[in-house]
């Protein structure tokens, strides 16, 4: 390492600690505030660049570098998308310098880069690193380096660019009087790629009302004087690093809440939580967006995980800090997880929040669980490396159907047998354990296990009890992931975002397969343009033919079409009447009344149309009242175009009076003793629900009798309070009654 270097490192490193000093920019009582802000460098401008064929010599950022013999040309300087004004060929690398002149430093009190870029990029101020992201952690990076993921540009979608907000001690310590000299470098993820974009903005607050440079660009947002709110405030500090797609880096995190009915200050202490994160951007198409999303886990100081409960929520490691951005109502996933929650299934909870990285006041997000196996989460029994036979690798599975990413374990598919006209293969990822944890024969199983599944639903005998779909999935869960899909007619459902588990098999029986929990229905509720389905009340999801075939099959059996009808009717009268619906939407309307001002002030998005909005509204209001419209016309489509006649089955009120089977004792406090009055050879199947209808044991047997222990299907013995049995045969047919456990 040369001199130069050896000191430019150690400035680096000297200015990093103030960097750390400054947690967030606020103004103090000896520092003077933002009176307008100017623009001192565009991207049009003329640069000095140089592409990086080869080396441009290690103090190629230094304000004293000779660029004489670099090529000049107007920015952004890159190729492919039609966002550049020089053309370069393809390229790994572009590095970039351009001189300007601040005329009096005094009266700069703040400044924002704004960089536009394609893949990853690294930005220096007079020789000193300000900004990077996607290119490691090395100091010095050679022009044959890729970067360390895909970024693409956001100016030529109709985005505003990435604001990272420059701490003012620092700016203070590095611009000077007279001339000054910005140089970035921009790094390709491969040179096969077929764009790059390298283009970068400056902008500087002005203390008073004097203009000396130019006016900023008319995407510009002024940074917001976040002070406080009455939702919680979570502060994240990088420490200068970017988060990136992957991998994930170490930053810091608090967490101010202050309780119901409290205000929270970004001055408060870190009372919910204080402590090290693991963060990444997470997402597929909303990472296109500026508004990112993250996955959060949070560590202990030396980087093992800590299981933490967040904002009153259970304790884990594992968390989703979501960024709506398209959805302007901001809440479709909350309305969402609320309506499967009251439903009694677990859906992630979830808490709004206002956020603030690095300073910079990014507006409302919604904090919520992330989905895994957790005793507070998914529920069941977890999967071990040992589990490899018997009834230990019967379940503790979570699967999810989803788009492919390639840095994943690699998807699978069960193609059933026969092959149905118009089925669309699913393709399964093993979520958790992810599929580098898990055994051979532990894969084996599961994927056996789906390929009978789809297979029995592709039979004619596919209603059979014995050997039909029934016997394999948990119809109950089934019907209730239905119908939150098809309320919002969400633009994935039944093929992205969807969730499935496997729980094993208890000592009778075996563990069905569950849907859910359901995650992601952001475009749910009318918010897409680019399906007509997704878009209008009429119409079911379940029927497009591109979906998976589960749903269509499964509803042309008139037992779970009926079973649909019953479930719908029952949730009708209670948690999904237009009422309450509307009173859920209502209370969180006021709850982010005060932080959606600011959220649109960040993103200035209302009146905008932002991918893939169907309806565009000019105010919050307006957003509301047209999500809630489209929400009452999809209940009263559903409402005259049930599926099937709720007749066939027994009410949950009614008692089978015709002698078909008695219960004894009854009522119990044990076991009770289940037998027919007239048996015969078929195989039947014995379902034992609560009052509200949900599903606490299943079974099948033949002969005269069976004696039920008392148990849930996990084998803890159930509640005191009144149950409903269900038998059914093999043709569908049902007799039901009532039990009372003391």
């Amino acid at each position: 390492m040369s001199e130069s270097e050896y000191f430019n490192r150690m400035i680096k490193r000297v200015l990093l600690l103030l960097f750390l000093l400054v947690f967030y920019f606020q103004p103090t009582s000896g520092q003077s505030t933002v009176n307008h802000w100017e623009t001192v460098v565009y991207d049009s401008m003329m640069w000095r660049y140089f592409v990086g064929t080869s080396d441009p010599g290690s103090d190629w950022f230094q304000p004293g570098f000779d660029d004489s013999a670099w090529q000049q040309g107007r920015g952004s300087i890159g190729y492919g998308d039609n966002d550049d004004r020089t053309i370069i060929s393809n390229t790994l690398s572009v590095f970039l310098r351009k001189k300007f002149t601040i005329t009096n430093k005094d009266k700069i009190v703040g400044a924002i880069l704004h960089m536009d870029y394609d893949d990853g990029f690294i930005a220096y101020l007079n020789g000193v690193e300000i900004a990077r992201a996607m290119m490691g952690d090395d100091d010095v990076v050679p022009f044959n380096q890729p970067s360390s993921g895909l970024h693409e540009a956001l100016l030529y979608q109709g985005f505003a660019p990435e604001s990272i907000l420059l701490d003012p001690e620092l700016m203070d310590q590095l611009l000077i009087n007279g001339e000054n000299t910005l140089a970035f470098q921009v790094h390709n993820e491969n040179i096969s790629s077929s764009d790059l974009t390298a283009s970068l903005f400056f902008t500087v607050g002005i203390s008073d009302n004097s203009f000396t440079y130019l006016p900023t660009p008319s995407w510009f947002i002024e940074p917001l004087d976040f002070q406080s709110s009455n939702l919680p405030i979570i502060v994240i500090n990088t420490s200068g690093q970017q988060i990136a797609d992957e991998p994930r880096i170490v930053a810091d995190m608090g967490i101010i809440d202050n309780g119901t009915g409290n205000r929270n200050s970004v001055t408060d202490a870190f009372n919910n939580y204080n402590g090290k994160i693991a963060i990444e951007i997470r997402g597929e198409s909303s990472q296109m967006f500026p508004k990112k999303s993250y996955r959060i886990e949070t560590q202990d100081e030396t980087g093992n995980n800590l299981n933490v409960s967040l904002l009153e929520m259970p304790s884990e490691n594992d968390w989703v800090l979501y960024a709506p951005y398209s959805d302007k109502s901001l809440m479709r996933n909350s309305l969402t997880f609320k309506l499967g929650r009251d439903m009694g299934r677990y859906a992630p909870r979830n808490r709004f929040v206002e956020f603030v990285l690095n300073g910079n006041y990014e507006g409302v997000y919604v904090l919520m669980e992330k989905i895994k196996v957790d005793n507070n989460r998914v529920d069941i029994a977890g999967l071990d490396p040992e589990d490899i036979s018997g009834r230990d690798v019967t379940g503790g599975y979570l699967l999810r159907v989803d788009k492919i990413d390639a840095d994943d374990y690699p998807a699978w598919s069960a193609t059933p047998d026969p092959l149905p006209t118009g089925f669309r293969d699913v393709t399964f990822q093993y979520e958790d354990p992810n599929g580098e944890d898990l055994m051979p024969q532990q894969r084996s199983y599961i994927s056996n296990y789906m390929y009978e599944f789809q297979s029995s639903l592709t039979r004619a005998s596919f209603t059979d009890l014995a050997t039909g779909y029934k016997s394999y999935l948990d119809m109950p869960s089934a019907i209730d992931f239905m119908l939150v899909n098809e309320i919002g007619k969400n633009v994935d459902a039944y093929i992205f975002s969807t969730y499935l588990y496997k729980e094993k098999d208890p000592q009778n029986g075996r563990g069905n397969l569950v849907m859910g929990p359901l995650w992601d229905f952001n475009l749910a509720y009318g918010n897409v343009d680019y399906h007509p389905n997704s878009q209008f009340s009429p119409g079911w999801m379940y029927n497009d033919d591109y979906r998976m075939y589960w749903f269509r099959r499964m509803m042309q059996d008139p037992y779970f079409a009926a079973s649909f009808t019953c479930r719908w009717e029952q949730l009708r009268s209670t948690w999904l009447t237009d009422a309450y619906v509307n009173q859920a939407i209502d209370s969180m309307v006021t709850l982010l009344s005060e932080a959606q001002v600011r959220n649109f002030q960040r993103w200035p998005v209302l009146g905008v149309y932002v991918w893939p909005n169907q309806f565009v509204g000019q105010t919050y209001e307006q957003e509301i009242n047209w999500m809630k419209r489209w929400i009452e016309d999809r209940l009263f489509w559903m409402d005259t175009n049930k599926p099937g006649d709720c007749s066939i089955i027994t009410s949950i009120d009614e008692v089978d009076n015709s002698g078909s089977f008695t219960l004894y004792p009854n009522p119990t406090e044990g076991s009770v003793i289940i037998t027919l009055n007239a048996a015969d050879s078929r195989t039947r199947q014995i379902r034992i629900f609560n009052l509200t209808g949900q599903l606490v044991y299943q079974t099948q047997f033949m002969g005269e009798s069976y004696t039920w222990p008392g148990l849930d299907q996990t084998g803890n013995e159930l509640a005191a309070g009144v149950y409903l049995i269900t038998i059914t045969d093999e043709r569908g047919a049902s007799i039901k009654q009532k039990l009372i456990r003391r």
